[in-house]
């Protein structure tokens, strides 16, 4: 495995962290504090991005960051574990609890991509590629930002400070890597042979194709249950529902398919 950052904090149990395109660990730190007071969180700048290396030429797929959680997850001694995915993030862990299952305890997923479940996310996705490619072929430090504005809007973009700004501009490259890159494709019936528990988290203002994708993926999960929080797609991945979710894993409790609540953040 070519050079990979990572972050061990607390002990107990295993949470492996994966965050989604255009982010690093850096974005993590909040969360990994509170997440640390339930286990031993491992955090990581996926493979292209950030402080890992970049491979050349930059390409990247879903299944190729499964290898890279792999061996991690491995090289560590640290399983089965506990993974929380934020978009893209989601998608590789889906993917490493379909392809790996005795890698994996539970899975939290953030507004995960899937393609094939839904003809009017996978529409969203062409929309956004094209956006994409636009912005690389005038300049690619513009990759991030036009990804970003399209996903969260032009306010949200607006909101950040320069400096985080500055770290989702830096990883353009990897951006535009995984947008051109094959993500998790995957039936309903692929779906339903994961057999953890998995909460899966939608955020109101999100488009409203996520929040469908996330109703399709969770239906296709026998143990799934699905959350909908306020604010828009960069929710908080130690939010008071997932902490309860894995508190409630870690104690043996089971969840169930058909449990599903509305939670609004203050």
């Amino acid at each position: 495995m070519s050079r990979l950052y990572y972050g061990d904090h607390g002990t107990g149990n295993p949470i492996l962290c994966i965050h989604g395109t255009s982010g690093s660990a850096m974005t993590w730190v909040g969360a990994s504090e509170a997440l640390s007071e339930l286990g031993r969180v491992i955090l990581y700048d996926r493979r292209g991005s950030a402080r890992s290396a970049r491979p050349d030429p930059d390409t990247t797929s879903v299944a190729q960051q499964v290898e890279v959680a792999v061996a991690l997850l491995e090289a560590l001694d640290v399983s089965p574990a506990i993974v929380i995915g934020r978009n893209y993030g989601g998608a590789v862990a889906l993917q490493l609890a379909l392809r790996r299952p005795t890698l994996v305890s539970a899975l939290v997923l953030l507004e995960a991509p899937v393609f094939g479940l839904d003809p009017a996310m996978d529409a969203y996705d062409d929309v956004l590629l094209q956006a994409v490619e636009a912005a690389a072929a005038k300049d690619v430090s513009l990759v991030a930002e036009t990804f970003l504005r399209h996903v969260l809007g032009d306010a949200a973009w607006e909101s950040f400070p320069s400096d985080v700004r500055a770290i989702f501009s830096d990883n353009s490259p990897a951006v535009l890597a995984e947008v051109r890159g094959p993500g998790l494709e995957a039936s309903a019936g692929d779906l339903a042979r994961i057999d953890v528990p998995v909460l899966l988290v939608a955020a109101e203002e999100s488009p409203p194709e996520f929040r469908r994708l996330t109703e399709l993926t969770a239906a296709a999960i026998p143990a799934a249950r699905t959350v909908l929080v306020g604010g828009g797609h960069r929710i908080d991945p130690a939010g008071p529902e997932v902490l309860q979710f894995i508190t409630a894993v870690l104690a043996g409790q089971q969840t169930t398919s058909d449990a599903t609540e509305a939670v609004r953040a203050p």
